[in-house]
Order: structure tokens, then sequence, then C-alpha cells
């Protein structure tokens, strides 16, 4: 069944683009969570395997950011806390 976004907050939205690639960050043995989202952007936290990765900055900006934008206008960046 479909879900009407419309009808969906927000966090809610950006929960759902994050869970896209959330398969991807838990087969290298990290997990990303949203903590907020204030002003347009998506405040996250990159756990496990993540939170440590030189290459998180490139996961966070490449994967998580571009579909994020484009899945939830309302946001403009997406940044790690």
């Amino acid at each position: 069944m479909m879900t009407d976004s419309v009808n969906l907050s927000i966090e809610e939205r950006v929960n759902a683009a994050i869970d896209k690639v959330r398969p991807g960050i838990a087969m290298d043995g990290g997990e990303v969570w949203l903590v907020k989202v204030e002003e347009g952007v998506a405040y996250v936290q990159m756990l496990g395997a993540c939170g440590g990765c030189p290459a998180s900055t490139m996961t966070l900006k490449g994967a998580i950011e571009a579909i994020v934008v484009a899945d939830v206008p309302e946001v403009r960046e997406v940044v790690q806390i």
C-alpha cells in the first residue's frame, strides 16, 4: 500500500529517504539516525563503523544528502552531529 507523502511530516519523509541507503550503510557495519530537522537542515548521527570512518563524509554528502534533498525539497542540507 502506498502512503500519501502529503500527510507525512518532514521528519517522516527524511527517515523514509534515509531508509533507502540504510541497508548499504548497515552492510558496512554502520547506521545513521535522524536527530532533528531545523530550518532546512537535517541533522543526523552516524553510528557503528560509520562513526569513525574517514569515508563517512562521502557517504553523508554523496549518498544520504543526495537522496534526502531529492526526496524532501524542504531540506537543503544534511549535517552530521
